[in-house]
Order: C-alpha cells, then sequence, then structure tokens
C-alpha cells in the first residue's frame, strides 16, 4: 500500500495496521521530518521515504506494483495534482485502487451562527492556498483527471463534519485556526485587526454552548486502474 502525502504518519500507521503482518505500507511525503517522524514509529512493516509524490516513481523503482494508493489532503496543495494521480496509476498494479480524500467546496466552511469575519478568513486562506499553486476545490477537477490516466470511478461520497465546543473535530479546527490565522496576517491576506476579530470569535464559539464550526466537506473517491 502507497500512502501519498503521508507526513508523520498518522493515516500510514492505520494502513499498516489495515494490511496486517503479511502487508507492506510505502509512504511519500516532501518533509524529511515528517518522514523521520513516521519512521521513528517502529511499526516493522511501515517505511517512510522522502521525495516529491509528484515523481513518486523516479524513486520507488523495485517497490512496484501496489495493490492500493492513499491520498488525504494532497491534490489541495500541490501544484501539479495530475501528476500524482498518474504516478498513482504508475505505481498500482491493473485492478489496484487509488483512494483520495480532498476538499471541494473549501469556502463553504463557517462558523455556526455565520458571521463574516469567518467568511473573510475562509475567502483569504483559499486565496493563500491558490497563490502557492494549490486547489481548495480540487476535486472538482478530480474525475477528469482520473479518466485521462486509466482510472474508472467506481465510489463518491462526501463527509460532512462539524465541531462542538470540546469535542475533537473542534479541537482540530480551533489548532488550525489559531495557527493560520496569524500566517493570513504575516502574508498580507487578512489585516491584523481582522486576525483579531477572527480569533476572538472563535474564544467566543470556544466556550459557548450554542455554538458550532461547520467544516468544509471532505469528498471521497475509489478508483480502478483499468
Amino acid at each position: 500500500m502507497l500512502d501519498l502525502g503521508c507526513g508523520p504518519g498518522f493515516a500510514s500507521a492505520d494502513l499498516a495496521v489495515l494490511v496486517g503482518g503479511e502487508g507492506r505500507v510505502v509512504g511519500i511525503d516532501e518533509s524529511a521530518g515528517f518522514v523521520e517522524a513516521a519512521n521513528d514509529r517502529g511499526i516493522p512493516n511501515l517505511r517512510a521515504l522522502v521525495g516529491d509524490v509528484q515523481a513518486a516513481s523516479d524513486f520507488l523503482t523495485g517497490e512496484s506494483p501496489f495493490d492500493l494508493a492513499y491520498a488525504r489532503w494532497l491534490l489541495c496543495f500541490v501544484p501539479r495534482p495530475e501528476a500524482v494521480v498518474a504516478q498513482a496509476a504508475r505505481l498500482l498494479r491493473p485492478g489496484g485502487r487509488l483512494v483520495v480524500h480532498d476538499y471541494f467546496n473549501y469556502t463553504a466552511m463557517t462558523s455556526a451562527p455565520p458571521r463574516e469575519v469567518w467568511t473573510e478568513v475562509v475567502l483569504a486562506t483559499a486565496r493563500s492556498w491558490k497563490a502557492r499553486g494549490g486547489d481548495p476545490d480540487v476535486c472538482g477537477r478530480l474525475p477528469a483527471m482520473l479518466s485521462r490516466q486509466g482510472f474508472e470511478v467506481e465510489h463518491v461520497d462526501v463527509h460532512q463534519r462539524f465541531g462542538f465546543p470540546g469535542d475533537t473535530m473542534f479541537q482540530w479546527a480551533s489548532t488550525w485556526w489559531r495557527n493560520y490565522a496569524p500566517r493570513l496576517a504575516e502574508m498580507g491576506e487578512i489585516t491584523p485587526s481582522t486576525r483579531d476579530q477572527f480569533l476572538d470569535a472563535l474564544a467566543e464559539i470556544e466556550v459557548s454552548s450554542d455554538q458550532f464550526i461547520v467544516m468544509p466537506p471532505v469528498w471521497e473517491f475509489i478508483a480502478r486502474k483499468r
């Protein structure tokens, strides 16, 4: 099994359990620190490598063919997402599957009740990704990419998530925004005043009993290599 953009190995570790002792998981990530963290987990059937997922086959000679490739929150960040799909096609056996979890309609993320400052910061986030070559709505283009690279889509689903104060999903969103809202201000995508208003709104939701955060939809594609 191939974990494209494995990060520090959270999903890779789960995949290693799923494939069992007879299977293997190879993770790829451009961050040497993340790869080290994945390998430090000490999971016998998990190995992570430093590399560009857009050219994975260049340094995976002898590792393929794989039965399954997985890409979670990866295609939205890379400049050439179809290159990743093409690499998966090259590394999978005929009949192998590519599983993708990623975004479409990212700017649907909002607070409940809605706040203008929240909308402003979410739109700024989408702009910042696009400025670096990413696409927060990449799943809208994914079916065509899969078809061009020799895949047949077998399954499509969408997961709508939300976070109430105190639950795990809210904690994830809170951590993300407390780190990324200041970065948006540093990049000039929002003003320091907007940053402060946004973080104040987040703090208000955090102590409320009747407010929550609506996350962007995560789309799930399962495609079979022809």
